[in-house]
């Protein structure tokens, strides 16, 4: 039956920013679907509490992990935390991620290297030992990188996000041409505008948001709940022949 390949049932991996937004309405699509998964990030409180509320749904179940992906010791314990708590890592949502609003001829450093440290190197760091993982076990995975609109427009005041989400689009292509011939598939997932606390401040301009709202061919910007079906169906073996990808879930915004 075609539903039984969207089940993942007996699969386990992790998911980087599950603690609230995109990752935990992933997190969450992931364990409805019988997955259990080690939420991670940097608010322990915050992810114990998504966490419960995963385990109520009874069908997978997920356990939370802090862990700044800032610190690259902090990343190399993460990922043998979730292989120790879990026994395998069969999926790999590369989800984490941080954004800093400054008009790029006043963009401070620092925060460009935060920002390349948790959204480009954190998830390659992921991804490199996901993919030794399932190497030496023969698991045929799945890694999912979460880009962005941003990759392809570019944006406004964003210049270090833009620049990471267009580094971590082109490296899921590296990394799928590299690790196809073991089975892994790698992808990435390109939310339009979604209704989270990163995007809170342009959710609060009123001319910003007007204009981004009028361009969106579906009429409203998305909730994180609607990018949970793509997680599952990359997740699963529903989408085996399916690598080196990047996904747009924009209500067809990169189509205008």
């Amino acid at each position: 039956m075609i539903l039984d390949k969207f089940s993942l049932a007996g699969k386990s991996g992790l998911v980087t920013g599950g603690g609230s937004g995109i990752g935990r309405a992933m997190a969450t699509g992931l364990v409805e679907a019988g997955a259990e998964v080690v939420i991670a990030g940097r608010s322990l409180e915050r992810l114990e509490k998504a966490a419960a509320e995963m385990n109520r749904l009874g069908a997978g179940k997920a356990a939370a992990f802090q862990a700044d992906l800032s610190d690259q010791a902090q990343v190399e314990a993460l990922f043998d935390h979730a292989v120790g708590d879990l026994g395998k890592v069969d999926f790999l949502f590369n989800n984490a991620g941080t954004i800093f609003r400054v008009p790029s001829q006043d963009f401070p450093r620092e925060e460009w290297d935060r920002a390349l440290a948790v959204n480009l190197t954190a998830p390659f760091l992921l991804a490199q030992k996901a993919a030794r993982h399932m190497i030496e076990r023969g698991i045929r995975g799945s890694i999912v990188n979460t880009s962005s609109l941003i990759a392809l427009f570019g944006g406004k005041t964003v210049p270090a996000y833009a620049a990471t989400k267009g580094g971590l689009t082109q490296v899921t292509k590296t990394m799928c041409n590299d690790w196809g011939q073991y089975g892994i598939r790698v992808n990435a997932i390109g939310p339009g505008w979604v209704r989270t606390e990163m995007t809170q401040a342009l959710q609060e301009n009123k001319g910003r948001y007007a204009e981004i709202s009028a361009r969106i061919p579906l009429g409203r910007w998305a909730e994180p709940e609607d990018l949970a079906g793509l997680a599952v169906f990359l997740a699963s073996d529903a989408s085996r022949y399916i690598t080196g990808q990047l996904i747009f879930i924009d209500g067809g915004y990169s189509a205008m």
